[in-house]
């Protein structure tokens, strides 16, 4: 079962009122046809998927669900750009298949104040290795969860003798006549994807603000998440958690279904990236996405502060952010943990101390950052 604490909360109720080419271009015309688009862009992608369109969300997020399966065959929705067959079984860089999992379905209150209470799904897998990871092994492992299955077979029970056809709708059960034996069908079990959704709704109806797609990271399963927005009322608000290390293909995909995109700034250099995260060209990389993320929805910026990376890290992080994104919300957080792996690396074996917090409130203040909680 996903593992969920809605019904676990001390009196949910109490939240009420707080209140591009990339190998797309034939599958690109062919979901242009279907869509009674005219032509499809230079970049491959139909004109079908533009932001403006005036298709639903839900509508909008199936169609480009079946676009990102099918790149799957040549994957590059991370800037890895690893083009493994993942249909085939394939494993890039972050091991991830062609199916997803989920490792966490539950309603949280430890996000920012504008967001809470969300209801947060995490699928596993991640196509970085942060050393200092706080959720770990099911953040690195994208076979950690349950399937996010689609689709559920109904259980059959035969018995003998004959019986009359007599189908109930609603989910009952219903008996058939098959060569003389009696069949019965007992009540569809609900997918891994209807049973989310089911629990999706019962946060919002309880008072949840947003629900949040996670990792992991959820750029390696784009299929799956926007086959969850899909099945999600159109009208509830949705929060795209990102390491920002996505593809110019994946933002295309995204474009217009998320309102806030939350986005990690982890380091100021490639050199903290490469050494802790095992990621090259990660400055560049995260850039492009925010400045992406900036003009097609609401952004959010994160940067956690750890031990001895104020100067190297969160210094050049302010200085971009106050010259290129004025004004972006960015929630500076001094939480910093020494779990997972963190201890490989001196500076990471403890919290972050006192004088470096002020340090970095420091910093922020000079750059006049629009600092939020």
């Amino acid at each position: 079962m996903i593992r969920s604490m809605i019904s676990g909360l001390p009196d949910v109720n109490a939240f009420k009122g707080i209140a591009s080419g990339f190998g797309l271009r034939r599958e690109a015309k062919r979901h242009a046809a279907l869509a009674g688009a005219d032509e499809v862009s230079k970049s491959g992608v139909a004109a079908a998927l533009c932001h403006r369109s005036p298709k639903s969300r839900s509508v909008l997020a199936r169609e480009r669900a079946r676009i990102a399966r099918a790149a799957l065959a040549d994957c590059h929705l991370c800037e890895h750009h690893c083009g493994v067959n993942r249909l085939a079984g394939e494993p890039g860089l972050c091991h991830a298949g062609a199916e997803a999992r989920i490792f966490m379905a539950q309603a949280e209150v430890s996000d920012e104040l504008e967001l809470i209470p969300t209801f947060a799904i995490a699928l596993s897998g991640c196509d970085l290795r942060c050393d200092f990871c706080i959720t770990g092994g099911p953040s690195w492992n994208p076979r950690a969860g349950e399937p996010l299955s689609v689709a559920a077979a109904p259980r059959r029970r035969e018995g003998g003798g004959d019986a009359l056809v007599a189908a109930r709708g609603g989910g009952a059960a219903f008996t058939g006549l098959r060569r003389g034996v009696a069949t019965t069908l007992q009540p569809r079990r609900l997918s891994g994807l209807e049973r989310l959704i089911r629990q999706a709704e019962q946060a919002l109806a309880d008072g949840a603000r947003t629900i949040m797609i996670l990792g992991g990271e959820p750029t390696i399963h784009l299929p799956a998440a926007l086959e969850i927005v899909a099945a999600l009322p159109d009208d509830a608000k949705l929060v795209w958690k990102t390491n920002a290390h996505g593809s110019a293909q994946a933002r295309e995909l995204l474009d217009g279904i998320f309102d806030v995109w939350l986005a990690d700034f982890k380091f100021g250099n490639d050199a903290c990236a490469q050494r802790l995260a095992k990621v090259p060209d990660y400055v560049r990389v995260v850039r492009e996405n925010l400045l992406w993320a900036n003009e097609h929805s609401e952004l959010m910026v994160r940067h956690l502060l750890m031990p001895g990376h104020v100067e190297c890290c969160w210094q050049p992080v302010a200085e971009w952010l106050a010259a290129e994104l004025p004004g972006v919300k960015v929630n500076l957080r001094s939480g910093f943990w020494p779990a997972w792996h963190a201890r490989r690396h001196k500076e990471l074996s403890s919290p972050i101390s006192r004088d470096e917090t002020e340090r970095a409130d420091e910093i922020a203040w000079k750059y006049k950052l629009n600092l939020v909680a």
